[in-house]
């Protein structure tokens, strides 16, 4: 007997073939990794093309001591990740306290200050002529410095401290996630047997959650890379401020390009640590039972110990900084004698982070969406590669685009002068659209992988039965994916745009003349000595950056919770 054929078996066998392979999606992802890969490129051959004087200067007296502090640096802000990260998933994850809810909210809250502002509060709390030092001298009857010892904040040590207990969460997030996700029948099990928390914490929930804990540690130690502000403020001499030093001070962008290239070798191996991390990822063991695994009530004693160690980087890292420019606006008068330049500095950081914005969400759910069609190898590297700006600090994608950009508007001005016999200028280059090309690159990262994650939560069954139907690819969006991708997008957008407003380094080396945004006002005070002025603006980058840290959280705890257990 022959098998009965499906209706549609024609139909489906073709939906792959050759005269389903899109063209023009095809294309559109080789544009957007052209895009990023481009300026790379571009870097090295910039640098290949250097002074070959200045090379010698560098490898022997700028090289060495910045790649030294910047490791360095990473070493540190990795251990006060992982202990301040890893820690606190934990203790909210397995144990039950009082507190507890109202802690799993506050934990991410540093994300929403950039490292340079975090470090301008503590360079001034904590620095010579600062309270904390001017009130121990009046308590203590200390006439100067030479008669106490106080930890000099404006250190390597400072510096890995503070970006620390800022970028903790990015562990935080990721390490709480896998150890909501993990085998609830492991954990019942070894406590059935008599293992303590401890044990199955060392045993069990960390080797697991070691894929997480290693992305997340990456994007925290990419987010080091990237700084500029604090790594200035606070006197440490790091890659990223020797290409920004290189650049301007010296007026060489060779010698910084080849700086920067011996940065991406950083970038490049953390990516490799974090893949090699996460090699052996996969959800073998995933429980699906309500409930979840028991949290252990704590005694009371406990109990504060608990909520006291989760309130620590918190306050070290949120609150005190809050409280520190809250004051300082107050005390100043900064908002009775508000300035007005700063409307016009406000409007400028909206316009430029709403304009990458837009582009941002589009290309990225155009991307996914186009990956989506094809589904081919070709594709899925198109795809991956059109994503790695965001591992490319914002200092080596200003310098990395100076030149397409340039090369761009001589082409926009010999057409020009061809066809009216005029020429108009600088089009991109020193203009806004080259901070808004700078923020594309370094973010496009943000809204490929949400709107990735959004459309495999949609069944391809969908989209094959309404291509049967002669449903075009765009119909197809705009009816059944856009809807059903309503909370990625909302949420891309809402992190792309924050991300896009405290970015320092690119704004400020692509800004045009006269152009300021919160994040280069604000650095100019840091710059003056008086920061303080500039609270406001601190202020107003840090209130913008509450809501999608709880938009994540609100996403963070959408996982199955533990149920609490005495």
């Amino acid at each position: 007997m022959n098998a009965k054929v499906p209706p549609h078996a024609p139909e489906l066998a073709n939906l792959h073939s050759p005269r389903f392979q899109h063209p023009f999606a095809t294309a559109f992802l080789v544009v957007i990794a052209a895009v990023v890969t481009a300026p790379l490129i571009n870097l090295v051959l910039i640098a290949l093309d250097g002074d070959a004087e200045l090379w010698p200067h560098l490898a022997a007296y700028v090289i060495p001591l910045a790649t030294v502090n910047t490791v360095l640096l990473l070493a540190g802000v990795a251990l006060v990740c992982t202990v301040a990260g890893v820690g606190t998933a934990w203790v909210v994850t397995a144990f039950d306290f009082p507190g507890r809810s109202i802690v799993l909210w506050l934990l991410p809250l540093p994300l929403a200050f950039p490292a340079y502002i975090v470090a301008y509060v503590y360079a001034d709390l904590l620095g010579g002529l600062g309270p904390v030092q001017s009130s121990l001298r009046a308590l203590f009857g200390w006439k100067s410095a030479a008669d106490y010892w106080f930890p000099n904040i404006r250190s390597l040590i400072g510096a890995a401290l503070i970006m620390g207990f800022v970028l903790y969460p990015y562990v935080y997030l990721a390490t709480r996630a896998m150890f909501q996700t993990q085998s609830v029948a492991l954990i019942e099990t070894a406590r059935g047997l008599g293992a303590t928390q401890w044990r199955i914490a060392c045993d069990i929930a960390l080797p697991l959650a070691r894929p997480a804990i290693a992305a997340g540690l990456a994007l925290a130690l990419l987010e080091t890379l990237n700084d500029i502000g604090a790594s200035e403020y606070l006197g440490v001499q790091t890659l990223t401020l020797s290409i920004f030093s290189t650049w301007l001070n010296r007026s060489s962008l060779p010698g910084a390009a080849q700086i920067a290239c011996v940065m991406l070798l950083a970038v490049a191996l953390l990516i490799a640590l974090e893949r090699y991390g996460r090699r052996r990822q996969g959800f073998a063991g995933l429980d699906m039972r309500p409930g979840g695994a028991q949290r252990i009530v704590l005694a009371e004693c406990k109990q504060w110990l608990a909520l006291m160690g989760c309130l620590l980087p918190v306050c070290l890292g949120f609150v005190i900084p809050l409280f520190y420019l809250s004051g300082e606006v107050i005390v100043r008068g900064l908002l009775i004698g508000f300035d007005p330049a700063l409307v016009r500095h406000t409007l400028n950081t909206v316009l430029l982070a709403g304009c990458a914005t837009i582009l941002i969400v589009v290309l990225g759910f155009g991307a996914a969406f186009a990956l989506r069609l094809l589904r081919r190898p070709f594709a899925a590297a198109c795809f991956f590669i059109a994503g790695l700006g965001y591992a490319v600090p914002g200092t080596v994608v200003a310098l990395c685009l100076l030149s397409p950009l340039v090369a761009i508007d001589e082409a926009i001005n010999s057409i020009t002068q061809l066809l009216t016999g005029s020429r108009v200028g600088l089009v991109l280059a020193g203009s806004s659209a080259a901070v808004i090309c700078a923020y594309v690159v370094r973010f496009l990262a943000i809204s490929t992988g949400l709107a990735q994650a959004g459309l495999a939560r949609i069944s391809t069954e969908l989209d094959d039965a309404a291509r049967i139907g002669g449903t075009r690819p765009c119909g197809l969006f705009w009816a059944i994916h856009l809807p059903l991708l309503r909370p990625a997008l909302w949420g891309t957008a809402l992190l792309a745009f924050v991300d896009c407003l405290k970015e320092l380094p690119a704004t400020l080396l692509l800004r045009p003349l006269n152009v300021e945004t919160l994040s280069t006002y604000l650095y100019q005070f840091a710059t003056r000595g008086n920061f303080e002025e500039g609270s406001l603006a601190a202020l107003l980058i840090a209130l913008a950056g509450i809501g999608p840290v709880i938009w994540m959280v609100r996403h963070a705890e959408s996982a199955r919770p533990f149920s609490a257990h005495r």
